[in-house]
């Protein structure tokens, strides 16, 4: 009986031994492992050292990381721009599906989570996880008006911000605390988005807000932001530190806790403006933009010194990556000699795979002894499906259409098949790629972002095909040699995008 009672409890914890341990005749559970998800914004696979000797950048925490976890050589966002690669993270379903078909939202736009729809939050928070969000947020809110009667915002969206009929007093809602998150520390958009405020828990923490006139420097191109409504406790270059701060108030207000904790963490950096600070400026190679790298890395380090003063290291899994590419022009290659992307062709927004190929390290001390590689694809999307094998519980028929689990990965457990059969690729215009082993289907001409390359040439196929393990800079569209690929491709993505799914049921 006993022996069916440790069956039974395995499966019911996690579906593998790695959680459940048996000593002297006796079974015991330990606590489900922890989860904190560290997102930097707009940072390149190239721009971690461990990844790329060649990097201009020291990050050495960021390599210890690779050294004492799983470094995922093969990982993608679900979009190479910043919202719909958010969604996807906590719905674990890719974006076009939504209402999001291309680009961006800005400050003062509606929550584009839809009010039922099941996040990483919900997930684990119904399952006895606490659950925080500190950082940028990106995924629309839903003001309040002051008048119902007049549109919310009115001017130019991403430059004006003339937003005088916003309530900022009021809750704001369709954000994280409606999504599953017991505690919430965030900014609306990205940091050279208006409006610049902190909201804590459906709440605005300024006493006023005014509107400031926008900022740019000669330094470098990208020290910068736009005009608009900023709260009085907000100041562009504290930001990442203040987000750092709260997280590591929240991990300490966990010492005591008998539940384990998700923490999603999207840093606001090292996105436009790049402000690093004093001891950070001059450390990179690679200008203003790899010292503020500099400092995400520095941020890193705190979290998990954080973790370890607070005793829970052990069984906390940590999970690095990025949002999308790099912004990284030719221009910034030509002057540095830093490849942000390393050999991959493109940068964020674009379909190609500088776009969308991003550092995806983990590491959790009681989980994984020693530093490894893997090369199994994954992307973003797959956290859900991580979680819920985690924690054993089955997704449901409308949650996580596009997650695949890479628990086996994390816990060693053999397997011969892919993860995923294939997955999908996307720019901020809203082009398709589709990746299936070592090739990638792109359909349209060049990189459906702000790269160029003769995408106008008449001469130039309408779709493009790229062994990317043998041609990682895609430039041998291999398109009229293998029809047949093409099409079978072309076949899937087509499936895939029509289903409304890519999960198997």
């Amino acid at each position: 009986m006993k022996n069916k009672h440790l069956a039974s409890l395995l499966v019911a914890t996690s579906g593998t031994c790695a959680l459940v341990s048996c000593a002297s005749g006796t079974q015991s559970t330990p606590a489900r492992p922890n989860i904190v998800y560290i997102l930097a914004d707009d940072m390149g696979y190239g721009d971690v050292k461990a990844l790329n000797p060649q990097s201009k950048i020291p990050t050495p925490v960021l390599d210890s990381m690779v050294h004492n976890g799983i470094a995922f050589t093969d990982a993608h966002t679900n979009s190479a721009v910043s919202t719909p690669t958010r969604y996807g993270i906590l719905t674990g379903r890719y974006t076009f599906r939504s209402r999001l078909k291309n680009g961006v939202l800005v400050g003062h736009e509606p929550s584009l989570i839809e009010p039922e729809r099941e996040t990483v939050g919900t997930l684990l928070q119904r399952n006895g996880y606490t659950t925080a969000c500190v950082g940028k947020w990106h995924l629309g809110l839903d003001w309040a008006k002051k008048d119902e009667s007049k549109p919310l915002f009115e001017g130019d969206l991403w430059d004006i911000q003339n937003t005088e009929n916003t309530d900022y007093m009021a809750y704001v809602g369709g954000g994280p605390k409606d999504h599953g998150f017991d505690y919430s520390y965030i900014m609306p958009a990205s940091l050279d988005i208006a409006p610049y405020l902190y909201i804590e828990n459906g709440k605005v923490t300024a006493s006023t807000i005014h509107r400031a006139a926008g900022w740019k420097s000669d330094e470098a191109r990208g020290v910068w932001y736009r005009q608009g409504d900023t709260g009085d406790d907000f100041k562009h270059e504290e930001t990442l530190d203040t987000f750092i701060d709260k997280s590591i108030a929240f991990i300490n207000g966990q010492k005591q806790s008998d539940k384990p904790f998700f923490l999603y963490l999207p840093l606001t950096a090292p996105h436009t403006p790049w402000l690093p600070s004093a001891q950070f400026r001059g450390k990179s190679g690679a200008g203003v933009y790899g010292d503020f790298v500099c400092m995400v890395d520095h941020a890193v380090g705190r979290v998990q010194e954080a973790l370890k003063q607070a005793g829970l290291a052990e069984n906390t899994i940590v999970i690095f990556t990025s949002d999308n590419g790099a912004h990284w022009l030719p221009e910034d290659i030509a002057a540095t000699q830093h490849q942000a992307n390393a050999q991959f062709s493109g940068m964020k927004s674009d379909v190609w795979e500088g776009g969308h190929r991003v550092p995806f390290i983990v590491t959790w001390p009681q989980g994984i002894k020693t530093g490894k590689t893997s090369d199994e694809v994954i992307c973003t999307t797959d956290l859900m499906a991580t979680c819920a094998e985690m924690i054993g519980v089955p997704l449901s028929e409308n949650s996580g259409e596009d997650s695949f689990s890479f628990w086996k990965v994390l816990t060693g457990e053999s397997h011969t098949a892919p993860l995923r059969e294939a997955t999908i690729h996307h720019s901020i215009s809203g082009e398709f790629a589709l990746r299936q082993g070592d090739w990638v289907y792109i359909d349209c001409k060049g990189s459906g972002g702000w790269s160029k390359r003769d995408e106008n040439s008449t001469l130039q196929p309408q779709v493009q095909l790229y062994n990317v393990v043998e041609d990682p800079q895609e430039l041998n569209n291999l398109c009229e040699q293998y029809p047949e690929k093409v099409t079978s491709m072309k076949a899937l993505l087509e499936k895939y995008k029509n289903e409304g799914r890519s999960r198997s049921l």
